[in-house]
Protein backbone atom coordinates (compact mmCIF):
# COMPACT_ATOMS: atom_id res chain seq x y z
CA UNK A 1 0.00 0.00 0.00
CA UNK A 2 1.26 3.46 -0.93
CA UNK A 3 0.16 7.04 -0.29
CA UNK A 4 -0.80 8.48 -3.66
CA UNK A 5 -2.58 11.79 -3.04
CA UNK A 6 -3.93 14.17 -0.45
CA UNK A 7 -6.22 17.13 0.07
CA UNK A 8 -6.04 19.98 2.59
CA UNK A 9 -8.59 22.62 3.46
CA UNK A 10 -8.29 25.74 5.61
CA UNK A 11 -11.34 26.34 7.78
CA UNK A 12 -12.38 28.60 10.64
CA UNK A 13 -14.93 27.06 12.99
CA UNK A 14 -17.07 29.44 15.08
CA UNK A 15 -15.56 29.21 18.54
CA UNK A 16 -18.54 29.16 20.83
CA UNK A 17 -18.48 29.30 23.74
CA UNK A 18 -15.38 31.26 24.49
CA UNK A 19 -13.86 34.73 24.20
CA UNK A 20 -12.00 35.95 21.10
CA UNK A 21 -8.39 34.83 20.70
CA UNK A 22 -6.08 37.00 18.61
CA UNK A 23 -9.04 39.22 17.75
CA UNK A 24 -11.10 36.42 16.18
CA UNK A 25 -13.81 34.28 17.71
CA UNK A 26 -13.00 31.26 15.53
CA UNK A 27 -10.95 28.10 15.82
CA UNK A 28 -8.72 27.78 12.71
CA UNK A 29 -7.83 24.34 11.32
CA UNK A 30 -6.11 22.78 8.36
CA UNK A 31 -7.84 19.50 7.55
CA UNK A 32 -5.88 16.74 5.82
CA UNK A 33 -7.11 13.73 3.88
CA UNK A 34 -4.46 11.16 2.88
CA UNK A 35 -5.38 8.71 0.11
CA UNK A 36 -3.78 5.36 -0.70
CA UNK A 37 -3.62 3.24 -3.84
CA UNK A 38 -5.95 0.73 -2.14
CA UNK A 39 -8.71 3.29 -1.69
CA UNK A 40 -8.22 3.72 2.05
CA UNK A 41 -8.29 7.30 3.32
CA UNK A 42 -6.98 8.70 6.57
CA UNK A 43 -7.80 12.06 8.11
CA UNK A 44 -6.11 14.42 10.52
CA UNK A 45 -5.79 18.11 11.20
CA UNK A 46 -3.45 20.84 12.32
CA UNK A 47 -4.79 23.88 14.07
CA UNK A 48 -5.59 25.62 17.35
CA UNK A 49 -3.50 28.53 16.08
CA UNK A 50 -4.11 32.21 15.48
CA UNK A 51 -6.11 32.83 12.33
CA UNK A 52 -3.29 35.02 10.99
CA UNK A 53 -1.04 31.98 10.47
CA UNK A 54 -3.69 29.63 9.12
CA UNK A 55 -2.66 29.99 5.47
CA UNK A 56 1.08 29.52 6.19
CA UNK A 57 0.19 26.44 8.22
CA UNK A 58 -1.76 25.01 5.28
CA UNK A 59 1.18 25.63 2.97
CA UNK A 60 3.46 23.79 5.37
CA UNK A 61 1.08 20.84 5.71
CA UNK A 62 1.00 20.65 1.90
CA UNK A 63 4.80 20.79 1.66
CA UNK A 64 5.35 18.09 4.26
CA UNK A 65 2.64 15.85 2.81
CA UNK A 66 4.33 16.02 -0.58
CA UNK A 67 7.31 14.34 1.08
CA UNK A 68 5.28 11.26 2.01
CA UNK A 69 3.76 10.60 -1.41
CA UNK A 70 4.82 7.08 -2.43
CA UNK A 71 5.49 6.00 1.15
CA UNK A 72 3.96 2.98 2.84
CA UNK A 73 1.51 4.46 5.39
CA UNK A 74 2.36 1.66 7.80
CA UNK A 75 5.89 3.10 8.18
CA UNK A 76 4.72 5.66 10.71
CA UNK A 77 7.97 5.98 12.68
CA UNK A 78 10.10 6.30 9.54
CA UNK A 79 7.80 8.94 8.07
CA UNK A 80 7.75 10.89 11.34
CA UNK A 81 11.53 10.94 11.59
CA UNK A 82 11.78 12.18 8.03
CA UNK A 83 9.29 14.99 8.67
CA UNK A 84 10.96 16.12 11.89
CA UNK A 85 14.26 16.35 10.01
CA UNK A 86 12.73 19.15 7.92
CA UNK A 87 13.13 21.33 11.00
CA UNK A 88 16.91 21.10 10.64
CA UNK A 89 17.34 19.29 13.92
CA UNK A 90 14.99 21.68 15.75
CA UNK A 91 11.46 20.99 14.49
CA UNK A 92 9.54 22.71 17.29
CA UNK A 93 6.69 24.96 16.23
CA UNK A 94 4.96 24.88 12.88
CA UNK A 95 6.85 21.84 11.59
CA UNK A 96 5.70 19.79 14.57
CA UNK A 97 2.11 21.00 14.24
CA UNK A 98 1.99 20.22 10.53
CA UNK A 99 3.61 16.79 10.88
CA UNK A 100 1.12 15.93 13.65
CA UNK A 101 -1.73 16.10 11.13
CA UNK A 102 0.06 13.61 8.90
CA UNK A 103 0.83 11.27 11.81
CA UNK A 104 -2.83 11.20 12.87
CA UNK A 105 -3.96 10.46 9.31
CA UNK A 106 -1.45 7.60 9.10
CA UNK A 107 -2.88 6.01 12.25
CA UNK A 108 -6.37 6.36 10.79
CA UNK A 109 -5.23 4.52 7.65
CA UNK A 110 -3.53 1.82 9.70
CA UNK A 111 -6.63 1.17 11.74
CA UNK A 112 -8.85 1.00 8.66
CA UNK A 113 -6.41 -1.29 6.84
CA UNK A 114 -6.32 -3.69 9.80
CA UNK A 115 -10.00 -3.38 10.63
CA UNK A 116 -9.27 -2.13 14.16
CA UNK A 117 -9.96 1.09 16.07
CA UNK A 118 -6.86 3.15 16.81
CA UNK A 119 -7.34 2.76 20.57
CA UNK A 120 -7.02 -1.02 20.18
CA UNK A 121 -3.84 -0.69 18.14
CA UNK A 122 -2.34 1.64 20.76
CA UNK A 123 -2.97 -0.63 23.71
CA UNK A 124 -6.62 -1.51 24.15
CA UNK A 125 -6.65 -0.84 27.88
CA UNK A 126 -10.36 0.16 27.93
CA UNK A 127 -12.99 1.73 25.69
CA UNK A 128 -14.32 4.56 27.87
CA UNK A 129 -13.09 6.92 30.54
CA UNK A 130 -14.05 10.09 32.44
CA UNK A 131 -14.02 13.44 30.68
CA UNK A 132 -14.42 16.97 31.95
CA UNK A 133 -16.09 20.07 30.55
CA UNK A 134 -13.62 22.59 29.20
CA UNK A 135 -14.06 25.73 27.13
CA UNK A 136 -17.12 26.96 29.03
CA UNK A 137 -15.88 28.94 32.06
CA UNK A 138 -13.73 31.91 31.05
CA UNK A 139 -11.91 34.77 32.74
CA UNK A 140 -14.18 37.22 30.95
CA UNK A 141 -17.24 35.80 32.74
CA UNK A 142 -18.52 37.74 35.71
CA UNK A 143 -19.43 35.93 38.92
CA UNK A 144 -23.04 35.44 37.92
CA UNK A 145 -22.07 33.92 34.55
CA UNK A 146 -19.61 31.59 36.27
CA UNK A 147 -22.25 30.38 38.70
CA UNK A 148 -25.02 29.86 36.15
CA UNK A 149 -22.72 28.16 33.63
CA UNK A 150 -21.23 25.85 36.25
CA UNK A 151 -24.67 24.85 37.49
CA UNK A 152 -25.84 24.23 33.92
CA UNK A 153 -22.90 21.90 33.25
CA UNK A 154 -23.82 19.90 36.35
CA UNK A 155 -27.40 19.62 35.05
CA UNK A 156 -26.00 18.33 31.76
CA UNK A 157 -24.34 15.47 33.62
CA UNK A 158 -20.75 16.67 34.02
CA UNK A 159 -19.09 15.66 37.25
CA UNK A 160 -15.92 17.67 36.55
CA UNK A 161 -15.12 20.95 34.84
CA UNK A 162 -12.38 23.55 34.40
CA UNK A 163 -12.44 27.28 34.91
CA UNK A 164 -9.77 29.96 34.53
CA UNK A 165 -8.10 32.33 36.95
CA UNK A 166 -5.36 34.90 36.46
CA UNK A 167 -7.30 37.85 35.10
CA UNK A 168 -8.18 39.69 38.30
CA UNK A 169 -6.36 42.64 39.83
CA UNK A 170 -6.17 41.24 43.37
CA UNK A 171 -5.74 37.83 45.00
CA UNK A 172 -9.01 38.42 46.85
CA UNK A 173 -10.90 38.71 43.57
CA UNK A 174 -9.30 35.49 42.29
CA UNK A 175 -10.31 33.66 45.46
CA UNK A 176 -13.85 34.98 45.19
CA UNK A 177 -14.20 33.38 41.76
CA UNK A 178 -13.10 30.04 43.20
CA UNK A 179 -15.60 30.38 46.05
CA UNK A 180 -18.45 31.13 43.64
CA UNK A 181 -17.54 28.16 41.47
CA UNK A 182 -17.47 25.75 44.39
CA UNK A 183 -20.79 26.96 45.77
CA UNK A 184 -22.40 26.81 42.32
CA UNK A 185 -21.50 23.19 41.56
CA UNK A 186 -21.37 21.67 45.04
CA UNK A 187 -18.80 19.55 46.81
CA UNK A 188 -19.40 16.46 44.67
CA UNK A 189 -18.04 17.99 41.44
CA UNK A 190 -14.34 18.07 40.60
CA UNK A 191 -13.10 21.55 39.66
CA UNK A 192 -9.85 22.16 37.80
CA UNK A 193 -8.35 25.65 37.55
CA UNK A 194 -6.12 26.90 34.71
CA UNK A 195 -3.84 29.92 35.13
CA UNK A 196 -2.32 29.72 31.62
CA UNK A 197 1.13 30.75 32.91
CA UNK A 198 -0.30 33.97 34.35
CA UNK A 199 1.49 34.10 37.72
CA UNK A 200 5.06 34.05 38.93
CA UNK A 201 6.27 31.36 41.31
CA UNK A 202 5.61 33.31 44.53
CA UNK A 203 2.12 34.33 43.42
CA UNK A 204 1.37 30.74 42.51
CA UNK A 205 2.38 29.49 45.94
CA UNK A 206 0.74 32.32 47.90
CA UNK A 207 -2.61 32.29 46.08
CA UNK A 208 -2.45 28.54 45.51
CA UNK A 209 -2.32 27.82 49.24
CA UNK A 210 -5.47 29.86 49.77
CA UNK A 211 -7.21 28.17 46.84
CA UNK A 212 -6.73 24.78 48.44
CA UNK A 213 -9.68 25.28 50.78
CA UNK A 214 -11.96 24.94 47.75
CA UNK A 215 -10.78 21.39 47.05
CA UNK A 216 -9.53 21.95 43.52
CA UNK A 217 -8.76 18.83 41.52
CA UNK A 218 -5.67 20.34 39.90
CA UNK A 219 -3.79 23.64 39.50
CA UNK A 220 -2.85 23.99 35.83
CA UNK A 221 0.08 25.90 34.29
CA UNK A 222 0.48 28.40 37.12
CA UNK A 223 3.76 29.82 35.77
CA UNK A 224 6.07 29.79 32.75
CA UNK A 225 6.15 26.31 31.23
CA UNK A 226 9.95 26.38 30.83
CA UNK A 227 10.61 27.16 34.50
CA UNK A 228 11.08 23.56 35.60
CA UNK A 229 12.62 24.42 39.01
CA UNK A 230 9.91 27.03 39.60
CA UNK A 231 7.16 24.54 38.85
CA UNK A 232 8.86 22.08 41.19
CA UNK A 233 8.83 24.69 43.97
CA UNK A 234 5.10 25.21 43.44
CA UNK A 235 4.38 21.48 43.37
CA UNK A 236 6.35 20.97 46.61
CA UNK A 237 4.59 23.86 48.36
CA UNK A 238 1.02 22.84 47.57
CA UNK A 239 -1.07 19.81 48.42
CA UNK A 240 -3.32 20.16 45.36
CA UNK A 241 -1.74 18.59 42.25
CA UNK A 242 0.04 20.76 39.69
CA UNK A 243 -0.75 19.93 36.05
CA UNK A 244 1.33 21.15 33.10
CA UNK A 245 2.76 20.12 29.74
CA UNK A 246 0.38 21.43 27.08
CA UNK A 247 2.84 24.09 25.89
CA UNK A 248 5.71 21.71 25.18
CA UNK A 249 6.79 20.64 21.70
CA UNK A 250 8.06 17.11 21.15
CA UNK A 251 8.89 14.68 23.93
CA UNK A 252 12.21 15.91 25.36
CA UNK A 253 10.64 18.63 27.57
CA UNK A 254 8.58 15.96 29.33
CA UNK A 255 11.78 14.23 30.37
CA UNK A 256 13.01 17.49 31.89
CA UNK A 257 9.74 18.10 33.73
CA UNK A 258 9.61 14.56 35.05
CA UNK A 259 13.24 14.51 36.14
CA UNK A 260 12.77 17.83 37.96
CA UNK A 261 9.57 16.50 39.58
CA UNK A 262 7.98 19.71 38.33
CA UNK A 263 4.43 18.40 38.07
CA UNK A 264 1.98 15.90 39.51
CA UNK A 265 -0.24 15.46 36.44
CA UNK A 266 1.18 15.31 32.90
CA UNK A 267 -0.87 17.16 30.27
CA UNK A 268 0.06 16.35 26.66
CA UNK A 269 -1.09 18.26 23.58
CA UNK A 270 -1.64 16.29 20.36
CA UNK A 271 -0.29 18.85 17.91
CA UNK A 272 2.62 20.17 19.95
CA UNK A 273 3.75 16.64 20.80
CA UNK A 274 3.82 15.83 17.09
CA UNK A 275 0.83 13.53 16.70
CA UNK A 276 -0.34 10.24 18.17
CA UNK A 277 3.05 8.52 17.89
CA UNK A 278 4.96 11.08 19.95
CA UNK A 279 2.03 11.64 22.31
CA UNK A 280 2.14 7.99 23.31
CA UNK A 281 5.88 8.18 24.01
CA UNK A 282 5.36 11.08 26.42
CA UNK A 283 2.51 9.20 28.12
CA UNK A 284 4.61 6.09 28.62
CA UNK A 285 7.42 8.25 29.98
CA UNK A 286 4.98 9.60 32.57
CA UNK A 287 3.98 6.05 33.49
CA UNK A 288 7.63 5.28 34.28
CA UNK A 289 7.50 8.15 36.81
CA UNK A 290 4.24 6.84 38.30
CA UNK A 291 2.28 9.91 37.14
CA UNK A 292 -1.17 10.19 35.53
CA UNK A 293 -1.77 11.72 32.10
CA UNK A 294 -4.50 14.03 30.85
CA UNK A 295 -5.20 15.20 27.31
CA UNK A 296 -5.26 18.72 25.89
CA UNK A 297 -7.82 19.69 23.22
CA UNK A 298 -8.73 17.36 20.28
CA UNK A 299 -10.95 15.03 22.35
CA UNK A 300 -12.26 13.08 19.34
CA UNK A 301 -8.68 11.97 18.61
CA UNK A 302 -7.05 11.95 22.04
CA UNK A 303 -9.80 9.81 23.50
CA UNK A 304 -8.11 6.99 21.54
CA UNK A 305 -4.74 7.60 23.18
CA UNK A 306 -6.17 8.17 26.64
CA UNK A 307 -8.15 4.92 26.82
CA UNK A 308 -5.14 3.02 25.47
CA UNK A 309 -2.86 3.81 28.43
CA UNK A 310 -3.12 2.53 32.03
CA UNK A 311 -2.23 5.92 33.51
CA UNK A 312 -4.89 7.96 31.71
CA UNK A 313 -6.87 10.14 34.12
CA UNK A 314 -9.47 12.18 32.23
CA UNK A 315 -10.12 13.57 28.73
CA UNK A 316 -10.49 17.30 28.17
CA UNK A 317 -13.79 17.73 26.36
CA UNK A 318 -13.08 20.91 24.42
CA UNK A 319 -15.87 21.33 21.83
CA UNK A 320 -14.16 23.53 19.24
CA UNK A 321 -13.18 20.78 16.77
CA UNK A 322 -16.40 18.75 16.97
CA UNK A 323 -18.09 20.64 14.13
CA UNK A 324 -15.50 19.31 11.67
CA UNK A 325 -16.95 15.79 11.88
CA UNK A 326 -20.19 14.02 11.07
CA UNK A 327 -20.18 12.66 14.61
CA UNK A 328 -17.77 12.46 17.53
CA UNK A 329 -17.50 9.99 20.43
CA UNK A 330 -20.57 9.99 22.67
CA UNK A 331 -20.47 11.30 26.23
CA UNK A 332 -22.66 9.57 28.79
CA UNK A 333 -22.68 10.12 32.55
CA UNK A 334 -19.44 12.08 32.44
CA UNK A 335 -17.59 9.46 30.34
CA UNK A 336 -16.42 9.57 26.74
CA UNK A 337 -17.15 6.30 24.93
CA UNK A 338 -15.28 4.84 21.96
CA UNK A 339 -16.61 2.28 19.51
CA UNK A 340 -15.02 -0.52 17.49
CA UNK A 341 -15.18 1.43 14.22
CA UNK A 342 -11.89 0.99 12.31
CA UNK A 343 -9.35 3.78 12.49
CA UNK A 344 -10.39 6.91 14.32
CA UNK A 345 -14.06 6.24 13.60
CA UNK A 346 -14.38 9.79 12.26
CA UNK A 347 -15.49 11.32 8.97
CA UNK A 348 -15.41 14.92 7.80
CA UNK A 349 -18.65 16.83 7.65
CA UNK A 350 -18.08 18.12 4.13
CA UNK A 351 -20.97 20.56 4.25
CA UNK A 352 -19.55 22.07 7.42
CA UNK A 353 -16.08 22.33 5.86
CA UNK A 354 -17.61 24.20 2.93
CA UNK A 355 -19.43 26.55 5.29
CA UNK A 356 -16.30 27.18 7.39
CA UNK A 357 -13.91 27.64 4.44
CA UNK A 358 -11.29 30.31 5.10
Amino acid sequence: MKIVSYETRAVCVPREPGPPVGGANVAPFVTLTLRTDEGIEGIGYAGFVSDVILKPLQELVNALTELVIGSDPMDIEAIGKRLRAVGGGSPEGMVTRASAAIDVALWDIKGKALGQPVHKLLGGYRDRMPCYASGFLWRTYDLEALATTGARLVEEGYTSMKFRLGGEKTPAAELERARVMREAVGDGVDIMVDINQGWDVNQSISIGRRLEEYGLYWFEDPTDHLDYPGLARIADALTMPVAAGEYHYGIAPFRHMLEHRSIDIVMIDLLRAGGITQWMKAAHMAEAFNLPVVSHLAPEILAHTMVAIPNGLTVENMPWSAALFQEVPAIENGEIILTDKPGLGLAWDLEALDAFAA
